[in-house]
């Protein structure tokens, strides 16, 4: 049907590179591309000899130009961005700059404030839309299948939703004493910020990990849980109409926040440039080098993760209560793509995304948020690529 560039070569990167190759009548064609092109070449090594065909490239995503160059050089009909969140506008401006078709899984976060927002991604609305190509931002699980879960809900269930509660829970176990299970300076940079929720049209701000709750996940157990802002808040606040709460909430054990206090009252996780050895560095990035890569904890991680939406409003007048999430397993995952769940469920929804756009079943010039689109064939495709999801409708609520 067509081709796909990939940028990134991480963990959530070599899991959307083994689901293309699996949908071979869809990316006929892949281009992986990175800095680290050395990685880029070992997943084509391991992958290469099917109907998809693939390429490597050597890219610095910080420079448009050179995006831009191989853009026109490979010639894809979608970029798959799956490097850092600092390189979406430079990937976006690129896209727009030769037309193609834009996908990613995080939103831009400037490289200098741990904040993280769309108002810099929103703004190339009418820039795509007058281009003619569409963009789909937030294309992961959370942000990505918890927007089509809000969505799916809201066209199927509900009249109205009034709150929703989405709620992230790994209970994997890698046997390190401290690691993360994706990107150390970006996880990090989340975790310490202050935490948000919105609320009566209006958003509250609260101190980092300053609510817990206990929750009893199913094929996990219970587990202390702890709101944060997250992304997609902010994008559901805006397309899920009349709703009045929506919180995010995510597990940590104790033994990791002990761990990360330590780290903060050192000053490991600053983002303030120090000087050491007539170098300038930022502490985190330091602390990122010396951390276990996420993308090696695949063979290690037991357990299983259940990230989903505990949603509640009015049907026909009455009150319902509504539960849709999805449990996946970290050895099954290793087992069939060589990757942890953490980047496995993060890189499934990263290719429906794009397929989707392939397809032209999500395809209309302009930036969206994966609540803007039909669920339902989003949905199917999580059933049929590895994420199932499970739901009910009499579940523990939240105060």
């Amino acid at each position: 049907m067509g081709k796909a560039l990939i940028i990134g070569a991480g963990g959530v990167a070599s899991v959307v590179v083994h689901k293309c190759v699996q949908n071979p009548d869809v990316f006929e064609e892949i281009c992986i591309a990175s800095r680290t092109v050395e990685k880029c070449d070992a997943l084509k090594a391991k992958l290469d000899g099917g109907r998809t065909k693939i390429q490597t490239a050597k890219l610095d995503a910080d420079d448009t130009q050179q995006v831009i160059d191989l853009i026109r050089k490979f010639g894809p009909d979608v970029v798959i961005n799956v490097a850092l969140p600092y390189q979406d506008l430079s990937i976006m401006d690129a896209c727009l700059a030769t037309g193609v078709h834009y996908v990613d899984t995080a939103n831009y976060e400037p490289p200098e404030i741990p904040k993280f927002e769309y108002k810099w991604q929103w703004a190339y609305r009418e820039r795509y839309e007058k281009a003619g190509i569409t963009a789909i931002l937030g294309s992961g699980f959370d942000p990505g299948v918890t927007g089509v879960f809000c969505a799916y809900a809201q066209k199927h269930y509900f009249d109205e939703i009034h709150t929703i509660d989405i709620l992230d829970a790994n209970g994997g176990d890698h046997g390190y004493p401290f690691a993360t299970n994706f990107n150390p300076e970006i996880n990090i940079r989340e975790i310490t910020a202050k935490g948000r929720y919105y609320e009566n049209s209006q958003w509250v701000e609260t101190e980092p990990l300053e609510i817990k709750r206990t929750f009893d996940f199913d094929g996990i157990g219970p587990k202390n849980i702890y709101l944060l802002y997250h992304e997609e808040l902010e994008s559901l606040a805006v397309n899920i109409k009349g709703v009045k709460r929506i919180r995010f909430w995510m597990t940590f054990s104790d033994n990791y926040l002990n761990h990360l206090r330590v780290l903060q009252n050192v000053g490991m996780t600053s983002i303030e440039p120090i000087e050491f050895e007539g170098k300038m560095i930022q502490p985190i990035q330091f602390l990122k080098a010396v951390l276990p890569d996420p993308a090696t904890l695949g063979p290690r991680t037991k357990g299983k993760t259940n990230i989903g939406c505990i949603i509640q409003g009015v049907k026909d007048g009455k009150p319902l209560s509504y539960y849709v999430y999805n449990i996946c397993d970290h050895q099954e995952c290793y087992r069939e793509v060589g990757s942890q769940a953490i980047s496995y469920t993060t890189g499934v929804p990263a290719m429906i995304g794009a397929m989707l756009i392939m397809k032209g079943i999500w395809r209309k010039p302009g930036v969206y948020n994966v609540e803007e689109f039909d669920p339902d064939p989003f949905m199917e495709a999580l059933n049929k690529y590895g994420l199932p999801w499970q739901e009910s409708f009499s579940p523990t609520l939240l105060d």
